[in-house]
């Protein structure tokens, strides 16, 4: 059986930090971090056990690239800048939950409000000027993650009705955080051996380079003259793995919990999960996308409870998924009392516009089944028990 190693050696921890440092004209400080120790279980991990095909080389050889060289290029920024690192970020407004459990819409319903801060797809995917840009010009960025979600969009046409994407509109950090390296890979390609490795790891490298990514991104915003915002309305799935380290290091935090029924947010996931997995493997197994997912979000939400039970009961509002698709104003409108904010009319005024522009009729329905990946009714319900219990059965 031919290895990753046999078929394509493009993935080299060295060779791909040299080729960074190429793009970049000879940059060298690629941050703190142990990223390159990240690096190398990844690397071992999908030449064992990921089954790449030649394009989920190419395309993961581009991806890490990319993460490397913004890595260059935000330590020079910050090197010739250091009022980067002074940029406020304190109390991020986030929007944690199981995936499947009506994040996207809320988030970015809060987007339209210019009293957030947010970070658009573009932004997530581009963070760093490519060569020949400026701060202030982000076009050229704009332009290539337009084309990259339209080719998202031609070759997994399913991606839309899991998760409507859109160059220009809010989405959630959890790209800005894979350029620690600590990141789940795993939403694209199967590496259990780097997965469990990850699980092992301190989670708080990960949030300060995310820290210092929005920094960045919030001081070019300022540089384009954006609006000043309040604070930043930020969403991912991946912070129910680390809620501790969230409020470690962004102190001020408020966290809004999206809840949903496993039964329908797990074989979703995994939908989604199995869906990138094609992108970038031969034939993926659709078990092991369940069993993995499944797993994995069990753990993270028997870590958010725990976590939630140690802090101030203040610092969490609940949010059910069924309310913010039935009710999305009233929703709103408890996220504003809850983050000490009013609601004002121009901002009502501009959801509506969003809403109105973003109809959810218009998405195609995501159709999947627990048995397809392996799950079932009955350990969904012995997995999930405590967190059922809590927030979906006593609702």
């Amino acid at each position: 059986m031919n290895t990753l190693a046999d078929r394509m050696p493009v993935l080299d921890v060295d060779r791909l930090l040299a080729q960074a440092t190429e793009q970049t004209g000879g940059l060298t400080d690629f941050g703190p971090g142990n990223y390159r120790e990240a690096l190398g279980v990844l690397f071992d991990s999908l030449a064992r056990e990921a089954n790449l095909s030649p394009q989920g080389v190419h395309l993961l050889h581009s991806k890490l690239l990319a993460q490397l060289v913004n890595r260059l290029v935000i330590q020079e920024y910050c090197r010739h800048h250091p009022e980067i690192l002074q940029e406020r970020i304190e109390d991020p407004l986030v929007i944690i939950g199981l995936p499947r459990t009506g994040t996207t819409l809320l988030q970015r319903m809060l987007a339209t409000d210019a009293r957030f801060h947010s970070a658009a797809w573009w932004e997530t995917r581009y963070p760093a000027p490519l060569p020949g840009e400026g701060v202030r010009d982000a076009g050229s960025r704009i332009a290539r993650a337009k084309e990259e979600v339209a080719q998202m969009v031609h070759f997994i046409p399913d991606i839309l009705a899991i998760h409507p994407l859109d160059a220009m509109q809010a989405d959630e950090e959890f790209m800005l955080m894979e350029h620690a390296f600590l990141c789940a890979m795993d939403s694209y390609v199967n590496v259990p051996t780097y997965s469990a490795w990850r699980e092992r790891q301190d989670q708080t490298p990960v949030y300060t380079y995310l820290k210092t990514m929005l920094q960045f991104l919030q001081w070019q915003k300022r540089q384009r003259g954006e609006p000043a915002a309040q604070r930043w309305v930020l969403k991912t799935p991946q912070h129910l793995h680390a809620v501790d380290v969230l409020f470690q290091v962004f102190p001020g935090a408020q966290v809004v919990l999206t809840h949903r029924d496993p039964a329908q947010t797990i074989p979703s996931m995994a939908s989604m999960a199995h869906t990138l997995w094609k992108m970038y493997a031969d034939a993926p197994d659709a078990t092991a996308v369940g069993q993995q997912w499944s797993a994995q979000l069990r753990r993270a939400t028997e870590h958010a409870m725990a976590v939630r039970d140690r802090m101030p009961a203040d610092r969490f509002l609940d949010v059910r998924f069924e309310d913010t698709v039935r009710d999305p104003f009233g929703v709103v409108e408890s996220v504003y009392r809850f983050a000490g904010m009013p609601l004002t009319d121009a901002a009502r005024a501009g959801m509506q516009a969003w809403m109105d522009s973003n109809p959810r009729s218009q998405r195609a329905a995501h159709a999947y089944t627990l048995e397809q990946f392996g799950l079932s009714q009955a350990q969904i319900e012995r997995d999930f028990a405590g967190y059922r219990a809590r927030h979906v059965l006593g609702n």
